[in-house]
């Protein structure tokens, strides 16, 4: 017999996840898990089992590339098998940056420095958020 989550009050871990990566603020790491991944028990199991943003993605099987700058409409002209497959142009409103990430065909994600410190942040965050409703 399978329990009815909302009858109980409970929470699967599963769904905790969901719920707290739908969150406003983490936003732009979702967007960049769901582009590695579309499996979410797998991501779910990759979050838990890392701690570190460059560890879930090599877990995912993607290594992380850091570039100097990224120019985003260069980028999306640049789309092609073989080369990016999707740009995510990420903008956070509060600190007024730009931190475009780009995954490759190759299975290397593409971000800035300023960008991996920022989804490093922002994969931090989640964690503590899991562990805390626990």
């Amino acid at each position: 017999m399978i329990q009815d989550s909302i009858k109980t009050g409970t929470e699967s871990g599963q769904e905790r996840f969901e719920r707290i990566l739908a969150q406003g603020t983490l936003e732009g790491l979702k967007a960049i898990l769901e582009a590695v991944s579309s499996d979410r028990t797998r991501l779910y199991a990759g979050v838990n089992g890392t701690n570190s943003y460059g560890e879930l993605l090599a877990r995912l099987g993607y290594k992380l590339t850091l570039t100097r700058q990224i120019h985003v409409q260069d980028a999306y002209a640049r789309m092609a098998p073989g080369g990016i497959k999707t740009v995510l142009p990420y903008h956070d409103i509060p600190t007024q940056s730009s931190l475009p990430t780009l995954i490759n065909y190759d299975g290397t994600v593409t971000t800035t420095a300023k960008g991996e410190a920022f989804f490093t942040g922002l994969f931090a965050e989640l964690k503590k958020q899991l562990s805390v409703e626990r």
